[in-house]
């Protein structure tokens, strides 16, 4: 059936981005377990004129980071990554690489996973099988104008905008490397708009079909977001996360290793 695009009542209220706080949590675990072991260990040795044990202390602070990400209730990965760190720095450190090297790959990492950084929105490239899935399920949307959200390097926005010369297709992106990807794979597609910019600065209103391959965290404000914007009668399609206690419309198994469901919600 045709999804209708008739025009909102009103205009769209602003949705803000969800405040993510959980990476300055760890981080601030991660430095009260060092403060505590270096202020124990300090005095001793430093009275003693003694080298500090470098191996040592640095499985005493992964200890510690452990013990207060579980008295923390963090999920037990950030308990395993708190206890390693410290260790795994200190190895690291052993091997006397150049510190360029760190900056180069800090950059590299920036490029390409921008939006697990600022957004718990890591970076997950939909596959073939996923793009033949949405192909069928918006094959009998008229006037169909589809927009990806986090696009990454245009893994679904290329060959559908390929199939669907008659529709329209816009992907969004805030991550400079895979941005620059897909903006070359969809430079030559008259029906492809491809944009930097961020998911939460974007009108969903003119759209009628908006999909979306993001994480857990931000499914929730981005629900309030596109009962806000999207218009009645359109469809949202997330990619393997549900948003919380909504019930889909439908959920499409996709034929894939990954046993990929999408998540369809009529508005």
């Amino acid at each position: 059936m045709p999804l209708p695009l008739s025009s909102p009542q009103t205009e769209p209220a602003e949705t803000s981005p969800p405040t993510f706080v959980s990476p300055l949590r760890q981080l601030a675990l991660q430095l009260a377990a060092m403060l505590v072991v270096l202020s124990l260990a300090w005095p001793y040795y430093g009275i003693g004129s003694k080298d500090l044990p470098w191996p040592q202390t640095a499985f005493a602070i992964g200890a510690i980071a452990a013990l207060f990400a579980s008295l923390t209730s963090q999920p037990w990965w950030w308990r395993i990554m708190h206890a390693l760190f410290a260790p795994l720095a200190w190895s690291v450190s052993r091997l006397a690489i150049d510190p360029g090297w760190f900056l180069l790959l800090s950059i590299g990492l920036l490029l390409v996973y921008r939006g697990a950084l600022t957004g718990q929105i890591p970076l997950y490239l939909s596959n073939r099988p996923t793009a033949a899935a949405l192909a069928a399920l918006t094959a009998e949307v008229h006037g169909l104008r589809f927009l990806d959200l986090g696009a990454g390097i245009g893994s679904v926005v290329n060959p559908l905008a390929r199939e669907r010369p008659d529709g329209r297709f816009t992907g969004v992106e805030n991550a400079p490397a895979t941005w620059l990807i897909g903006r070359l794979r969809t430079a030559g597609l008259a029906n492809c708009d491809w944009r930097w910019g961020d998911i939460w600065q974007t009108d969903l209103a003119a759209y009628n079909v908006v999909y979306a391959f993001l994480s857990p965290a931000p499914m929730t404000a981005l629900w309030q977001k596109v009962r806000q914007e999207m218009r009645p009668g359109s469809l949202f399609i997330s990619n393997s996360f549900a948003i919380p206690d909504v019930e889909a419309n439908s959920v499409t198994d996709v034929d894939d290793t990954r046993r990929t469901r999408l998540f369809c919600y009529r508005l």
